[in-house]
């Protein structure tokens, strides 16, 4: 199971309603947070989650709105008797912005350990969660997130007993662990079927449209990208800002085909993302303007 929620999807600027951008992820007790502008602390409160299992926090980039709210969310973490490791993750240059910004916040019970992101796509793991960064198109090196929680295959009880592996390291092998016994070494390939369909979520924003956007989202369980703009005659603020409209976040949505697709990232201007929203699902049906705190639980696929 892995629960996504929106904290917030104002751009630029907070408002009354709106907070600014940043999505929460939990799975098996370990928390992951994509950006952290002014208020993501106050929208986490809002939602009712702690901030002290956030083992990860990544970047899509160092504009204030999306990394303001860091100084405050790590003390609250600290205050909140958060002893382990936090990975940050981000752009090259992620140790120098951290350290300027925690000049408000040197103390910290917690070490923070840094992964600076340098080529076009990286890959790693951090907890349950396999993250893919790749990197898009902004007017400061940005990068979206792809975050999978894979699944084995199906546990082959015939295999296990052919091979006469003990049932006591059963269990163990299907988590995906290797065992010694007897001088024979046990891996999980030798007791699982092929690997099956996991969960996955990809988070984009500040971007203009860019081929990697698609190839990343397709048949995932839910694709949040950017929607700076739903007036078409905006395109120019658009093109020459590096953001992106309605139409063609919902153009992406199509070619990837996810099973839902949510915008964020919204103008300040942009008043009511709604008033779009028919415009655009004729372009991609499953799209949905969203709005600050909403949630989704996703789960594997019945077998």
């Amino acid at each position: 199971m892995l629960d996504i929620c929106l904290l917030g999807t104002g751009g630029m600027q907070p408002l009354p309603y709106r907070w600014l951008t940043s999505m929460m992820a939990r799975c098996d007790g370990s928390n992951l947070l994509i950006d952290c502008g002014e208020g993501t602390q106050i929208a986490l409160k809002e939602k009712g989650w702690s901030p002290k299992p956030v083992d990860v926090i990544c970047f899509t980039h160092y504009h204030a709105d999306h990394i303001s709210g860091l100084p405050g969310f790590l003390l609250t973490m600290g205050n909140a008797e958060r002893t382990e490791p936090v990975l940050l993750v981000g752009p090259k240059g992620l140790e120098r912005v951290v350290g300027a910004l925690r000049t408000i916040a040197p103390e910290l019970p917690f070490p923070l350990v840094f992964k600076e992101l340098t080529e076009p796509r990286e890959k790693f793991q951090a907890g349950p969660y396999v993250v893919d960064a790749f990197r898009v198109n902004h007017r400061v090196t940005c990068y979206g997130y792809r975050i999978t929680i894979p699944r084995n295959g199906k546990f082959d009880v015939e295999r296990a007993r052919a091979q006469e592996i003990p049932q006591k390291f059963w269990s163990r092998l299907q988590k995906g662990e290797t065992i010694e016994h007897e001088g024979k070494i046990l891996t999980p390939d030798m007791v699982l079927g092929e690997k099956r369909r996991g969960i996955s979520v990809t988070y984009t924003t500040d971007t203009r449209p860019v081929p990697a956007i698609a190839e990343y989202a397709a048949d995932n369980d839910l694709f949040i990208c950017e929607g700076m703009y739903g007036e078409k005659e905006k395109i120019a603020n658009a093109r020459e800002n590096k953001h992106m409209m309605f139409q063609e976040a919902a153009k992406l949505g199509k070619e990837a085909n996810p099973r839902e697709m949510w915008l964020t990232h919204y103008s300040p201007s942009l008043m009511h993302p709604e008033e779009y929203l028919n415009e655009i699902r004729e372009i991609f049906p499953k799209i949905k303007t969203a709005r600050d705190g909403w949630s989704a639980e996703l789960g594997f696929d019945e077998d």
